[in-house]
């Protein structure tokens, strides 16, 4: 399926995600994680780097900024050595989750903006009658003024965040449960994302799935992902089959 042969009368619904598909967070991220770092003592991480490390939330994402700045420079650590690194990281993790929180929330949707096509293409879902839910690995308490601050919380019935179900995405879990506060089957509820987490996710639960080719994957080409199709930007979805 590609978006010129997307047929959205075949969904009554759609699952959409937040970083990479409807709002470009890297800004936000690199300022956050930075301003944590530099609390810590640490030294800042290119936002290059944060890129890669996005989309299996919060948690994941600053282990991983603390592995990056205090590995040693050159040369790949033993096994020994990164087990080692893990422990460190994982025991700064607690004051940097503290100064993380502290700073995104000042600053949430200041450096980052809506992907051209997200509107439109929410439109003409909510056009063609299809229920809409915002569904993310971010913290509900990021997700949710996030989408106000972009005027896009009026397109969804319900937000979930990373934190809302007892596992992230790519579990199944949070689709399931998003499909039940729905009302639909997961058969006919369209997976919107840009990772290899949204399309694991979906596949796993039984829902379609497409992916934008703009976003966060890991550092991985995106058509490498098994997904049903392919979006440039989600206002294709204005121009497929009524």
């Amino acid at each position: 399926m590609n978006s010129t042969r997307l047929d959205l009368t075949r969904f009554d619904a759609a699952i959409v995600d937040l970083d990479g598909t409807m709002v470009d967070t890297l800004g936000d991220f690199a300022v956050s994680l930075n301003h944590m770092l530099d609390d810590l003592s640490l030294p800042a991480v290119p936002s290059a780097a944060i890129e890669k490390m996005v989309g299996k939330g919060s948690e994941h994402l600053i282990l991983s900024a603390l592995v990056h700045v205090m590995a040693p420079v050159g040369g790949a650590a033993s096994a020994a050595g990164a087990d080692a690194l893990h422990a460190r990281a994982q025991a700064l993790f607690d004051r940097a989750w503290e100064r993380y929180q502290h700073h995104y929330l000042a600053i949430n949707g200041q450096h980052s903006a809506v992907y051209p096509g997200v509107d439109g293409g929410l439109k003409a879902l909510r056009a063609r009658g299809l229920r809409l839910a915002c569904l993310t690995n971010k913290p509900t308490s990021f997700a949710k003024p996030l989408l106000a601050a972009k005027g896009l919380d009026g397109f969804f019935e319900f937000a979930f965040g990373g934190d809302a179900f007892a596992r992230k995405k790519p579990d199944p879990l949070p689709l399931w449960k998003t499909c039940e506060a729905l009302g639909t089957a997961p058969a006919r509820t369209l997976m919107i994302g840009d990772s290899s987490n949204d399309a694991k996710a979906a596949r796993a639960a039984g829902c379609p799935v497409v992916l934008v080719t703009y976003g966060y994957n890991h550092g991985e080409p995106v058509r490498g992902v098994d997904a049903d199709g392919f979006l440039d930007s989600l206002a294709e979805l204005d121009r497929t089959a009524a």
